[in-house]
């Protein structure tokens, strides 16, 4: 197989382009075992040996999600606690809620399975609480056995709401201590990049990329506040590698914007300023040709770099 054949075929069947760095990979896998063994006790207490087999994977998908993805919508406390409970306690009870009534009310096992999970979704998303392992939670109440059909709709509070309880507070606990993953996201703090000047991008926030998504219809698996930072570093690391090929220009040198019409432009460094920092360097031009004649201006080195198209030779004079 060739290699763009090879590259399509890890675009169709959605092959990551890039995984997390090892420590990352390290956190949540340490994050995730130290929730479910916590899990897995409470569990056990409360419904026996045989009942934790049925109950612990639907809250194990939700450490997976907690942990490996904590700015994930589907992870957030609302959704975790809603998505799987449906009272004042804030526990797992939506979904769960809905498979108990689903075995009560239907003897027939397999039709009551798939209702149980269809109901559940349904309820997530007018609740605005997608969370996948809701559904896991719905069908649990369904096919989880004589243990769990004997808790009746205590299965929702106990071991459901107890178990959520736990996992949301090690992953609030446990990503805490790690200032670029803290949960939920809302404790997140990201510290924008300045925008270049010059290159016609304007500035991005929440309002922007809300309306983005709402306006192409798609769920996207980070907060819109985490998107925003995504693009801003994008466009930075963008404009940082175009910066990198932008041609040196010196004092008392010419040079054009190369622009159609009346924005053609001529201007010529007639002084400069350095600074330790060179982001920071300016300098002083003059209009010679073009739109602004004889206008004279300053702006900082990269700035005008930015702005010239090519460098231009005077004319000698012949004697």
């Amino acid at each position: 197989m060739t290699d763009s054949r090879w590259q399509r075929f890890r675009h169709f069947i959605g092959f990551p382009a890039s995984g997390h760095h090892a420590g990352e990979q390290l956190v949540a896998t340490l994050g995730g075992a130290i929730g479910i063994l916590l899990i897995v006790v409470v569990t056990q207490a409360v419904v026996g040996r045989e009942g934790v087999l049925v109950i612990v994977p639907s809250i194990g998908a939700s450490a997976v999600l907690i942990f490996a993805a904590p700015h994930s919508p589907f992870a957030q406390p609302w959704a975790v606690l809603a998505g799987h409970v449906l009272s004042a306690l804030a526990g797992h009870v939506l979904s769960a809620l809905v498979g108990v009534a689903c075995w009560q009310l239907i003897p027939n096992p397999t039709l009551a399975a798939g209702l149980a999970v269809g109901l559940a979704i349904g309820v997530m998303h007018l609740t605005r609480c997608l969370h996948p392992p809701g559904g896991a939670t719905a069908l649990a109440a369904v096919i989880g056995g004589a243990t769990v059909h004997k808790l009746g709709y205590r299965y929702a509070l106990s071991p459901i709401a107890i178990n959520t309880v736990i996992i949301l507070a090690v992953g609030v606990a446990f990503n805490y201590a790690f200032a670029w993953r803290r949960y939920p996201a809302s404790l997140m703090r990201y510290r924008h990049t300045p925008e270049h000047p010059g290159t016609g991008w304007p500035r991005i926030d929440e309002r922007h990329v809300v309306a983005a998504m709402e306006h192409l219809n798609v769920v996207v698996d980070v907060s819109p506040d985490e998107m925003g930072e995504l693009i801003h570093q994008t466009l930075d690391i963008a404009q940082r590698e175009q910066d990198a090929r932008l041609p040196e220009v010196r004092l008392g040198r010419f040079y054009c914007n190369d622009r159609p019409g009346q924005q053609w432009s001529v201007r010529q460094i007639v002084d400069e300023r350095r600074s330790d920092n060179p982001e920071f360097d300016l300098v002083i031009y003059k209009v010679v040709d073009g739109n602004g004649l004889n206008r004279t201006g300053s702006c900082t080195r990269t700035e005008f770099a930015r702005w010239v198209g090519s460098e231009l030779q005077p004319r000698t004079r012949k004697p």
